[in-house]
């Protein structure tokens, strides 16, 4: 993967804006690093964000980034460092590298053509479709024009965002196997604005079958999904926890795969199967395709578990390793009870700003190529 660099727009918070109106100007004023937080993405240091009386006052362009301000919960923190001091003092993030800055991006003047991100792993409960979902919500929250793929029979990235797949009439399966059908028939507005889905049921399981005898079946989704490019900025796919056609159409319609994989030891033995089956759909399907990172989720660096596997995945793959970490908490959970992204249900909530910090990071690998 290239080096880290950047692209574009603001996230905002307005009740987290009222917050930092209150705090001092000392800790406005420093970062972890010593570096000057701006509140305000595109101003020059030193700027004092207080004198903006409201978020309405803020200058055009300029947006607030509420999770740049905040030290992490205390009892949270513990889960992501062991020595969560050295971790503020040095910015040694949880991979035990050195944990860059990745800026707020700035806004998109025009949008597309999309990039496309396959969210695999043949292992399941790792967090793909939370993944999906609050990336998804923190690339929108940043300005981007996002499209979530529920790629999964299970439907459950339709869940997470609160559509009942049960009761749809069309779904990505339509979308797959009819002709002359239309993505705008099957595409859903999410609460999130900027973010849509193509929901998925029961019904995809069928396409596994049906697709073994279509010519070029393992490119069925890349066609579907063409119309749709100019549209979106990213384009993010939930693949089911397998290794089938319908993975392989996935892996074959993106650009770069993101691998969630939980700190666990049944969860690492699969990471070497999984890149083999990316190689092989590299050299024989799509020449474009990248594994972009391997995300760590579930960690918590209170167990010598999770702390071993974490170092032995950094060991193996490097600089294909995010500096974000997914750390455990009960609110990812009632996300998904509650059918919206973390960034929404718990906008001030650590997991939230682990996940923009995700999107980030994400924008930052993509700007760098």
């Amino acid at each position: 993967m290239g080096p880290s660099g950047l692209e574009a727009v603001g996230s905002v918070a307005v009740r987290t804006f009222a917050t930092h109106q209150n705090m001092t100007t000392a800790h406005q004023s420093q970062s972890m690093d010593g570096h000057h937080v701006n509140a305000m993405a595109g101003d020059q240091r030193g700027t004092d964000p207080a004198r903006f009386a409201a978020y309405d006052d803020l200058p055009d362009g300029h947006f607030y980034d509420p999770d740049a301000e905040y030290e992490p919960d205390p009892e949270y923190a513990a889960t992501l460092a062991p020595d969560a001091a050295r971790q503020r003092r040095e910015r040694i993030g949880p991979t035990g590298r050195p944990l860059p800055y990745f800026p707020i991006p700035g806004p998109l003047t025009d949008h597309g053509p999309a990039k496309i991100i396959a969210m695999c792993n043949q292992k399941g409960g790792v967090g793909k479709t939370t993944s999906t979902i609050n990336l998804g919500a923190a690339l929108a929250e940043y300005g981007r024009r996002v499209l979530l793929v529920d790629f999964d029979p299970q439907g459950a990235l339709s869940v997470g965002l609160g559509v009942n797949p049960m009761e749809l009439d069309l779904t990505v399966y339509n979308l797959l196997m009819e002709r002359g059908m239309s993505a705008d028939e099957v595409l859903l507005k999410t609460a999130v604005p900027n973010m849509d889905l193509l929901p998925s049921n029961i019904d995809l399981s069928a396409a596994e079958v049906q697709l073994v005898s279509e010519v070029a079946r393992e490119s069925t989704l890349q066609r579907a999904l063409k119309p749709l490019m100019a549209d979106y900025d990213y384009i993010v796919i939930d693949c089911q926890p397998s290794l089938g056609l319908l993975t392989v159409n996935a892996l074959t319609a993106a650009h770069k795969v993101i691998v969630p994989l939980e700190c666990e030891f049944f969860a690492l033995r699969g990471v070497a199967l999984l890149t083999e089956t990316i190689e092989k759909v590299q050299e024989r399907l799509n020449p474009e395709l990248e594994l972009d990172g391997i995300l760590a989720t579930m960690y918590d660096s209170r167990t010598v578990h999770s702390r071993e596997v974490l170092a032995r995945v950094v060991e193996a793959f490097d600089d294909h390793v995010y500096h974000t970490v997914i750390g455990r908490t009960v609110r990812f959970p009632e996300t998904t009870v509650a059918g919206e992204p973390i960034t929404t249900y718990a906008s001030n909530s650590v997991g939230a700003a682990a996940y923009r910090q995700l999107a980030r990071e994400v924008l930052a690998r993509c700007h760098a190529e």
